[in-house]
């Protein structure tokens, strides 16, 4: 999950790490096929640049971005699907 949340200051839209459930802290990388393969190594180049960061640095991950880290239980249990019930719910 770690992983996954600072691929997006890397610029990239983290992947599935929900699958293979056989495996712990596994996450799957399906590109498309018109994914560039300048893509595909900037990609693979941004993975292993996080993983020789500062461990901190990537635990509290996503930092560049315009929303920090969700409640992902939060989110999926009590889902705020318009601007409306967003807006009701920070009135509160």
């Amino acid at each position: 999950m770690d992983l996954a949340k600072r691929l997006m200051d890397h610029g990239f839209h983290p992947p599935t790490v929900y699958f293979p459930h056989l495996i712990d802290e596994a996450f799957m990388v399906e590109p498309t096929e018109t994914e560039s393969k300048e893509t595909l190594d900037a990609f693979a180049d941004a993975v292993g640049a996080i993983l020789k960061e500062d461990p901190d640095i990537v635990r509290t991950a996503p930092h560049n971005t315009a929303v920090s880290r969700v409640d992902e239980v939060l989110a999926a249990r009590e889902p705020i699907l318009s601007w409306r019930m967003w807006r009701k719910r920070k009135l509160a």
